[in-house]
């Protein structure tokens, strides 16, 4: 029900009474939305039962996870400090563009343009470094 009332507000021109009957419009679009959550359901494999207990999740290497925090603190002081700040606050503080906009004092367009060269400086940097992936 809910799918059908969302894509009668995103496509009111199918709503027009000269169109034809809105109260058909919405019961094929409510049909036709059953008939593809079937379809979708019927084609999925079904669970399967073992007696077998899952593998064990890989241990996270401790070490490993420390050369990668390195690495990156590297990287990011090899950024101009405008890049530096505009990916600290993004990325490590969590902040979107309009609350790193209004902590830096800059505009929310300049906090995504610098967004976009300071990862990409920071893709040349970690090449330099030797860092791939």
């Amino acid at each position: 029900m809910q799918e059908t009332l969302l894509r009668a507000w995103r496509h009111p021109e199918s709503l027009d009474p000269r169109r034809g009957s809105v109260r058909a419009w919405l019961f094929t679009t409510a049909r036709n939305l059953a008939i593809d959550a079937w379809r979708r359901r019927s084609t999925r494999v079904g669970e399967v039962f073992t007696d077998e207990l899952p593998e064990p999740p890989d241990t996270v290497d401790e070490a490993e996870r420390a050369v990668e925090a390195w690495t990156v603190a590297e990287a990011l002081n090899r950024l101009s400090p405008t890049h530096r700040e505009v990916l600290v606050e993004c990325f490590y503080q969590g902040r979107s563009v309009a609350e790193a906009a209004a902590r830096l004092g800059v505009p929310p367009g300049t906090v995504k343009s610098r967004t976009h060269y300071a990862l990409r400086s920071l893709r040349l940097v970690l090449a330099e470094m030797g860092v791939t992936g």
